[in-house]
């Protein structure tokens, strides 16, 4: 395989933003009486990579779509702002391989976030220069899958030389519907239906030693 264009998760992938964006949740929540038990970092695990309308449905159950939509608006509008104030966590490794990898390969991001997160994302850390394109549930309201196609359609990338890197089951099957080999971060938020699937990478700076041996 030759690979020369990567394709990234955000969540759990690039960074853990688990603590800035639960401050923001308990905060609307609870100014807007919604909040009954606070929430804690852990607790957004099992939601990262999810679509916000799925999670908060989760969180609050029976809350009515314009309910829903009228908290993620407030959520949404606080996380952008804060986000590129703050920023998240990145892991270990991040910037330097990214920065390594940007030398040899082309580079991308397909999230199931919101528009703006990605974008907070690439300004707080100054890794514009660094990516080629980006594509979020938010800006399309599309799921994944097809958000990757988009942005390889666009790009004019090809499965034979291209790969999808992420930490979770959607983003394993976004990648598989699309034909495109997958990489998965086992330090991630996520787990995959097969527990011992490969190729995975235990920390991100092994990306750099796992495809160094099939790309050109």
């Amino acid at each position: 395989m030759n690979t020369k264009n990567l394709i990234f998760d955000l969540d759990g992938t690039l960074w853990d933003s688990r603590a800035t964006i639960i401050k923001i949740w308990n905060e609307v929540l609870g100014r807007n009486q919604w909040l009954k038990q606070e929430l804690k970092p852990e607790d957004m695990d099992q939601y990262m990579g999810l679509l916000a309308h799925d999670i908060i449905k989760d969180i609050l159950p029976g809350i009515s779509d314009w309910q829903a939509q009228e908290l993620l608006s407030e959520i949404v509008a606080e996380e952008n702002k804060i986000l590129h104030l703050q920023g998240g966590i990145l892991y270990d490794g991040v910037e330097e391989t990214l920065k390594s990898l940007a030398n040899t390969h082309s580079l991308f991001i397909v999230s199931n976030c919101q528009e703006g997160y990605i974008e907070s994302f690439l300004d707080y850390y100054q890794f514009n220069g660094l990516f080629v394109d980006f594509e979020s549930h938010g800006r399309t309201q599309k799921p994944k899958s097809e958000n990757i196609q988009l942005l390889m359609e666009r790009n004019q990338l090809s499965v034979e030389d291209s790969a999808y890197i992420g930490d979770t089951q959607t983003d394993y099957d976004s990648a598989n519907s699309n034909g495109l080999p997958f990489i998965f971060c086992q330090y991630g938020f996520g787990k995959l239906i097969d527990p011992f699937y490969e190729p995975a990478i235990l920390t991100f700076s092994h990306l750099r030693d796992h495809i160094s041996g099939t790309s050109k």
